[in-house]
């Protein structure tokens, strides 16, 4: 009988490796938008109505399961005063 966690892993060995990086990148623009939030002083609400948006959208941005746009990503670089994501070129 298989572990959770062996079955865990193997279901993840069937993930593509451009899946993994796409879950990773929105994971981590969620962490970094949390925490510019939190550098500023503000709670969710404030930050949603700071931005003319619904509290729920900023929710669902921070749970690391939104596919950003870039114009919401220059957006939110524009009100923080710096980049969300980093492209090297």
């Amino acid at each position: 009988m298989k572990t959770i966690n062996s079955a865990f892993k193997e279901m993840l060995s069937d993930v593509s490796a451009e899946i993994k990086a796409e879950v990773d990148l929105s994971f981590a623009i969620a962490e970094r938008l949390e925490s510019l939030i939190t550098e500023k002083g503000l709670s969710k609400k404030e930050f949603a109505e700071a931005i003319g948006k619904r509290p729920s959208e900023v929710t669902k941005w921070l749970s690391g399961q939104h596919n950003f746009t870039l114009r919401t990503l220059a957006m939110l670089s524009t009100f923080f005063g710096e980049s969300l994501v980093e492209v090297k070129r």
